[in-house]
């Protein structure tokens, strides 16, 4: 399902023969069971959500359908088969990647809210007018590496700075092995090398907190005005929401940007081998370690000990991924026991897509 970033998307590369747009970017999970169900004719691929309905793009030579979501978990970016009667979503075709993160209100602390589905590279954007937040990119990153998408880090308003290195480099400290580029939706400077991550109808989602540019770089990105934006307020240069619902744009030449409402709280879901992706450089030294146990506090032989001494790890970030594996801990617990709940009741939970 990781696609790190080393091969390029898991796209259908076969015969165009199947009587699918593929230029809607279908993948090879989602083809393969649209032909288990007899390649029906009304299937295609969500490209946004509102309230319990579905935009589907079935071609893009043909006006997209608008149906509602009865009973089916969609995200943007699904691809989906549609009912005899085009009024609802009938199902939803295996994910070949999903960024997913823990439901945003309290009361539901044990559910899972899915950004968007079948993404090849998720972009993680920061803007360069506040100070670089690497607690908040290691949260992102986690959830990026067990979307099974690339993550990318981008700097965004280069319009607004003399110099973008020192900032770079903070966010690179923490990003091991992942592309930091820096951008501008204003002057367009690194715009082109952004978009050359959705050739051969790839999918970019955009994931930042409001203010930090995601709508000026989506505009610019699309090479029109898409989405209104908004000024950032003087003090603290945050901004206002202003996009107000996932949506699945069309790139110029090919590939396709879901754009997401800004996401003030990072939320973990549930972790694969995302901490591992996110801390690759604290997990080689753990490695390395005397004892397999080795909590890395006072036992002798410890190499993440050594590393922090000798300056070659910050202390903050071995600190913030105990705390990363102690939240991933207690949201599993609070899982099994809403399953357990469930359970009692004869509720019986969907089980969760690929």
């Amino acid at each position: 399902m990781m696609c790190g970033g080393l091969s390029g998307p898991a796209h259908y590369r076969g015969r165009i023969d199947d009587e699918r747009d593929l230029r809607l970017g279908w993948t090879e999970h989602a083809l393969g069971r649209w032909r288990e169900l007899g390649a029906p004719a009304a299937a295609g691929r969500v490209s946004r959500l509102d309230r319990g309905w579905s935009t589907v793009l079935v071609s893009l030579d043909e006006p997209p359908l608008r149906m509602r979501n009865i009973g089916a978990d969609v995200a943007v970016g699904d691809f989906v088969v549609v009912t005899d009667d085009g009024e609802r979503v009938q199902e939803v075709l295996p994910r070949r990647s999903a960024f997913v993160r823990r439901a945003s209100f309290e009361g539901n602390r044990a559910e899972a809210h899915t950004i968007a589905a079948n993404i090849d590279v998720v972009m993680l954007l920061h803007a360069l007018t506040s100070p670089p937040n690497q607690r908040r990119l290691e949260r992102e990153l986690v959830l990026a590496w067990d979307s099974g998408a690339r993550p990318v880090v981008v700097l965004t308003k280069t319009d607004l700075v003399d110099d973008p290195t020192a900032a770079v480099a903070s966010l690179q400290d923490v990003a091991p092995g992942v592309d930091v580029r820096v951008a501008s939706g204003i002057t367009g400077d690194g715009v082109e090398e952004l978009r050359g991550y959705a050739a051969g109808n790839a999918s970019i989602a955009l994931l930042g907190a409001s203010g930090v540019g995601k709508s000026t770089l989506l505009n610019a990105l699309v090479g029109h005005s898409r989405q209104a934006t908004a000024d950032v307020r003087e003090g603290d240069q945050r901004g206002r929401h202003t996009t107000t619902a996932s949506e699945l744009v069309r790139l110029p030449g090919d590939g396709w940007l879901i754009d997401t409402p800004g996401v003030r709280a990072v939320s973990l879901w549930s972790s694969g081998h995302g901490i591992e992706r996110a801390f690759a450089d604290v997990f080689d030294l753990m490695d390395h370690c005397r004892f397999r146990d080795c909590k890395h506090e006072q036992e002798p032989g410890c190499a993440v000990t050594d590393a922090i001494e000798a300056g070659t790890l910050d202390p903050r970030r071995l600190e913030s991924m105990k705390r990363l594996v102690a939240e991933e801990a207690v949201l599993e617990e609070e899982q099994r026991a809403q399953e357990k709940a469930l359970d009692r009741r004869g509720v019986r939970r969907p089980k969760p897509k690929p």
